[in-house]
C-alpha cells in the first residue's frame, strides 16, 4: 500500500512539472525573415506603448509550427507560430493575440507560474502525508480516497490559477486594444476561431468541463471580450474579480495595476498594415507549404502582390528559375524601391547559382532597409561566394555591421568566420565561430573556440576581452546544462 501511494505521489507530481515546462524549454525553430520580423514589431509596439512598456520593448520571435499558438517565455518576447499567422485573415486578429501575450508580460504571469505549482506541490505533499497516516493505521481504502481527493484538489488548484491568468491578460488585451487605437473586433474573431475548432475537436463546452481546462471557456472568454469592447474596458475586471473570487485558495488572480500607457487620440488607420500582412501571410505560405499546394491556391490569374510572392517561392522550390524571376520582376515592376522585392530576386539568383547577378539587388535592398541585418547578411554571403578576394573587405564590412546590430545571427557570424578565415586570421575566425556555436547550443565547441582566439589576439584588445566573454558565457552554460542532467 505504501508503494502505491508513493508511486502514485511521484506521477502527480511528475504530471505537474510537465504542465507548468515552460515553453521557451523546449526546442524551437525559429524563422528569420527581413520584412516579416519588421512588420510584426509595427503590429506589436502601439500595444507595448498602450501598455506602458514602450515602442522597442517588445520583440516578437516567428516559429515554424503548423499549430494556432502564440506565448511568453519569460522576458519581453512574444513567441508567435506560422500557423497562426496562417490562420488569421487579418493583421487585426494577429494583434488581438498579441495584446493577450502582452496581458501575460505585464502580469508578470510567466515568473509567477511557479506559485501555482507551488500550490498544487503543497497540497499533493499534505494529502500523501495523510493519506500515508491512514495506511499505516490499517485504513487502505480512506488512504487511496485522501490521495485521489488530494490529486483532484492539488490540479484543480493548479488549474484555477491558470484561468484566472488567463482570464486577466484578457482583460488587459481590451485596454491595450482600446488605448492603441485598434479595432477590437478582430480579437473576437480570432477566439470565434478557436472555438470553432473546439467544436470541430468535440471538446466539451459544458460549464463543468471548464474546471478542467488551464484557460476558461472560450465561449464566456467571447462573451466577456465582445461586452468589454462594446461597452469600455471597466468591464473585464469586474468579470475577473468575480472569477477570483470562486476560486479564493488561488493567489496571482488580480489585475496589476502598472503606469498609463501612451493613448492614440484617434483610431488608427490599418490599411498599409493589412496589405503589409497579406503579403506576409502568402510570403509565409509559398515559403512553408508544398509547391503544388501553393500554387493550386494562388493560381495564375491571381495578379496581386500576395499571390506573385506566394508563387515566386513556390517556383524557387521546383528549381524554376525562370518564372520565379519572371513573378519577383512582376512585384518589382509594381514597387521598384520595395526593398523586400529585391531581396527575394538576390536570393533567388544567389541560390540558383548566379552569384554575380544577385549582387546589384542584395546591395539596393541593403542601401534601402539601412543595412538590415539580416539583408546584410545575405549580401555578406553572396560577396564570399563569388570566391573573389576583392570582395573581401565589402563582405567583412557588411558582416561586421550585421552582428553588431543583431548579435543573435549564427548565419551572419559563419559568414564572417569564413572571411576570417579566408584571409588566415585564424584567431578571429575562432572568435566567429565561437560565436556561431553559443547560439547553436554547442556550448563545449565554443568554449574550445573562444579560449583559442583569445590565446592568440592581442592581450586587451576588444576582441580578445569578446573572447573572454565567449569563453565565460559558455563555460556557464555547460555548468548548467551538466546540473539539468
Amino acid at each position: 500500500m505504501i508503494k502505491t501511494l508513493a508511486a502514485r505521489l511521484l506521477a502527480l507530481l511528475a504530471a505537474i512539472a510537465v504542465t507548468v515546462q515552460p515553453a521557451a524549454a523546449q526546442s524551437l525553430s525559429i524563422l528569420r525573415d527581413a520584412e516579416t520580423e519588421q512588420l510584426l514589431q509595427d503590429m506589436v509596439d502601439p500595444l507595448a506603448e498602450a501598455a506602458g512598456l514602450g515602442e522597442g520593448a517588445v520583440e516578437v520571435v516567428l516559429i515554424n509550427d503548423n499549430s494556432i499558438n502564440a506565448f511568453v517565455a519569460g522576458g519581453q518576447r512574444i513567441f508567435v507560430h506560422s500557423g497562426l499567422i496562417n490562420a488569421a485573415d487579418s493583421a487585426n486578429e494577429v494583434q488581438g493575440v498579441l495584446a493577450h501575450e502582452l496581458g501575460h508580460i505585464t502580469g508578470g504571469h510567466i515568473n509567477r507560474f511557479s506559485e501555482g505549482a507551488g500550490n498544487a506541490t503543497r497540497i499533493t505533499l499534505l494529502s500523501a502525508l495523510l493519506a500515508v497516516g491512514a495506511a499505516l493505521a490499517g485504513g487502505g481504502e480512506a488512504a487511496m480516497g485522501v490521495l485521489g481527493a488530494g490529486q483532484q484538489a492539488a490540479m484543480g488548484s493548479f488549474l484555477a490559477f491558470s484561468r484566472v491568468q488567463e482570464a486577466s491578460a484578457d482583460a488587459a488585451s481590451v485596454e491595450y486594444i482600446e488605448c492603441a487605437g485598434i479595432d477590437g473586433a478582430g480579437l473576437i474573431t480570432f477566439f470565434g476561431k478557436l472555438q470553432n475548432m473546439e467544436y470541430r475537436r468535440h471538446i466539451p463546452q459544458d460549464e463543468s468541463a471548464g474546471y478542467s481546462r488551464t484557460h476558461p471557456l472560450t465561449g464566456d472568454r467571447i462573451a466577456r471580450l465582445t461586452d468589454a469592447i462594446n461597452n469600455g474596458s471597466g468591464g473585464p475586471e469586474a468579470d475577473l474579480y468575480a472569477e477570483v473570487q470562486e476560486a479564493p485558495s488561488v493567489s496571482g488572480g488580480q489585475v496589476i495595476s502598472r503606469d498609463p500607457g501612451i493613448c492614440a487620440t484617434a483610431p488608427v488607420d490599418t490599411t498599409e498594415l493589412e496589405e503589409r500582412f497579406q503579403r506576409v501571410k502568402a510570403k509565409l505560405y509559398g515559403y512553408l507549404a508544398p509547391p503544388e499546394r501553393t500554387l493550386n491556391n494562388y493560381p495564375s490569374y491571381m495578379t496581386g502582390a500576395p499571390a506573385r510572392y506566394a508563387r515566386a517561392y513556390a517556383y524557387h522550390q521546383q528549381a524554376k528559375v525562370d518564372e520565379a524571376l519572371a513573378e519577383v520582376d512582376a512585384l518589382i515592376a509594381m514597387d521598384p524601391q520595395d526593398p523586400y522585392f529585391l531581396e527575394l530576386k538576390g536570393q533567388i539568383l544567389l541560390e540558383s547559382g548566379r552569384v554575380e547577378d544577385a549582387l546589384p539587388p542584395l546591395r539596393e535592398a541593403t542601401r534601402l532597409t539601412g543595412s538590415n541585418p539580416l539583408i546584410a547578411g545575405s549580401l555578406g554571403h553572396a560577396l564570399i561566394a563569388t570566391e573573389n578576394p576583392a570582395n573581401l573587405d565589402e563582405a567583412e564590412s557588411v558582416l561586421r555591421a550585421a552582428v553588431g546590430r543583431d548579435h543573435e545571427n549564427p548565419f551572419a557570424w559563419y559568414q564572417l568566420g569564413v572571411v576570417y578565415g579566408q584571409r588566415g586570421d585564424t584567431p578571429r575566425a575562432r572568435l566567429a565561430s565561437a560565436e556561431q556555436q553559443v547560439m547553436q547550443g554547442n556550448f563545449q565547441g565554443a568554449l574550445v573556440n573562444a579560449q583559442a582566439a583569445e590565446s592568440n589576439l592581442p592581450v586587451g584588445s576588444p576582441d580578445w576581452i569578446r573572447a573572454q566573454d565567449v569563453a565565460l558565457q559558455a563555460r556557464g552554460l555547460l555548468e548548467r546544462q551538466r546540473d539539468r542532467q
